[in-house]
């Protein structure tokens, strides 16, 4: 963003233009919280580089308005007043401190006024994010302020994406300035960062090229998923092959079936170890097929049947519920190297690969990996780290595989660099096997012939929106329920329908 704010001033448009953009869009979201001006008070905590000129830019606008606004400059200096005082009067908090290039952690008279906000409990503005929080990260080393509303420029910034930072940054809103900030990615990707679909984007004077990452919206997967055919049927639009399950675990890869059938998949089949657990599992839509089983679990044998019956299917989502029996880990191996079709591991299926991305590498069809942060440590040998954007993508670099790393903010991730963060979701679905449905949607769309990175951001995107749309104490069956809802909802409100 500072490249980005440079070369806008060097194609033309005034540094201190963009303050008086950014210090109004802040203003008018101070204006908004208030919900009036006339006898309001607010204080504005403004730091010495250009997010404290936005925050000049705004207390000068809002005393216009008939608000009291009072400016605390860090370290004093003309137009300070005391902060104590000022914060005790005050109604509401700008906290135009430290921008994005932030590092370290909150010290000295800037930690005690973050503190001293956090206490008192009325609203705070953050200036692009809140002080405190890393911007490329969201990490927060000690303390940090927590905004009610974060006004943010240009492009969102990994701060007010990822945890913790996403927590103090309330609620986003994305402002254009005039920075024009331009995403490098194929047209149909993530969307561009002021809100256009991917591809709307058109570079003007001045405009940077970041690194290519988008925020992925509603827009974006309506236009990702295909339609059906008016003649089509249900191999045409899409067989998902599971195979999963082992003693006790078979819930897992018919949560999986089910979602896909869901998702839009016109058939799929469940392969689970054994006659049994096949018999137990049969009777609706999903096919159940028995697989070679040893000891309740998946054997070796069970690769030969599996590779071979996939002629038809669109995509195999090998993995939930499998368990780690040593048979099973040789099938893992052996199938993800030999499917000849589009593959989602998930689940057992990533740690039965015991971190060795061979059999990923050599394959000639798209993969797409699903890991938690757990399944990420198993696979790589290493944790996931602050920086979950890098993790994802060097992942997605030494697999050649498709990256959907699962958390708040989940990632996308393709071998190529490109990357999308989820912005729906979030603790609603912490529950037990949602990552199968996760698993299944993404299935779904691979079978319906949509691109392994667009089919993996469109299901992470519709699974967290179908989440919240049940909200609390959601089951995973209810969320398969919500898939067809959500699904329909997208393409209701797509233009192109």
């Amino acid at each position: 963003m500072a490249d980005a704010d440079r070369r806008t001033i060097e194609a033309g448009t005034p540094g201190e233009v963009l303050m008086e953009r950014a210090g109004s869009a802040v203003a008018f979201a101070v204006r908004r919280l208030l919900g009036g001006t006339y006898g309001r008070r607010a204080v504005v905590f403004c730091g010495g580089g250009n997010n404290g000129g936005d925050g000049v830019v705004a207390a000068r606008l809002l005393r216009a308005w008939g608000v009291r606004a009072e400016v605390v400059m860090l370290g004093g200096g003309a137009g300070s007043a005391g902060w104590e005082t000022a914060a005790h009067r005050a109604d509401i908090a700008v906290d135009a401190m430290f921008g994005t290039g932030f590092r370290g952690r909150l010290e000295g008279e800037a930690q005690r006024i973050s503190e001293s906000l956090r206490e008192r409990g009325f609203p705070t503005v953050a200036v692009d994010i809140p002080s405190g929080v890393a911007g490329p990260t969201g990490e927060v080393d000690g303390e940090a302020v927590t905004a009610a509303v974060t006004v943010t420029f240009a492009a969102y910034k990994p701060g007010v994406l990822f945890e913790p930072g996403r927590s103090h940054a309330g609620r986003v809103e994305l402002v254009d300035i005039g920075i024009p900030v331009v995403v490098d990615h194929d047209p149909g990707g993530p969307s561009h960062p002021d809100g256009a679909g991917g591809g709307a984007a058109v570079a003007g004077p001045g405009a940077v090229t970041v690194t290519r990452c988008g925020v992925t919206e509603a827009a974006d997967v309506a236009r990702w998923l295909p339609s059906r055919a008016p003649a089509a049927h249900k191999w045409s639009a899409g067989g998902v092959f599971v195979v999963g399950g082992s003693d006790g675990m078979a819930g897992a890869p018919l949560l999986a079936s089910r979602a896909a059938l869901r998702a839009g998949a016109g058939i799929v089949h469940c392969g689970l170890p054994g006659h049994e657990a096949a018999a137990r599992a049969s009777g609706g839509e999903v096919i159940s097929r028995p697989l070679p089983a040893r000891g309740g679990a998946l054997d070796a044998a069970a690769t030969g049947i599996v590779v071979g019956s996939l002629g038809r299917f669109g995509a195999l989502v090998l993995g939930p519920g499998l368990g780690l029996a040593e048979s099973t880990r040789t099938a893992v191996r052996r199938t993800a190297a030999e499917a000849g079709v589009p593959l989602v591991l998930d689940a057992d299926g990533l740690n039965g690969l015991e971190g060795d991305l061979t059999p990923l590498r050599s394959r000639a069809h798209p993969t797409v990996l699903t890991p938690h942060d757990e399944e990420y440590r198993r696979l790589t040998g290493r944790a996931v780290g602050p920086d979950r954007l890098e993790a994802a993508r060097d992942l997605a670099a030494r697999s050649g595989a498709v990256v959907l790393l699962k958390g708040p903010a989940t990632v996308v991730a393709a071998p190529d660099g490109r990357a999308a963060v989820n912005p729906t979701g979030g603790p609603v679905l912490a529950s037990a096997g949602t990552g199968d449905v996760l698993s299944g949607v993404v299935g779904a769309l691979l079978a319906r012939g949509v691109a392994a990175f667009e089919a993996a951001a469109g299901a992470a995107f519709l699974h967290g929106a179908a989440g919240q749309a049940i909200g609390t104490g959601l089951t995973a069956g209810d969320l398969v329920r919500a898939l067809p809802r959500t699904i329909s909802g997208l393409e209701a409100d797509s233009p192109e329908t």
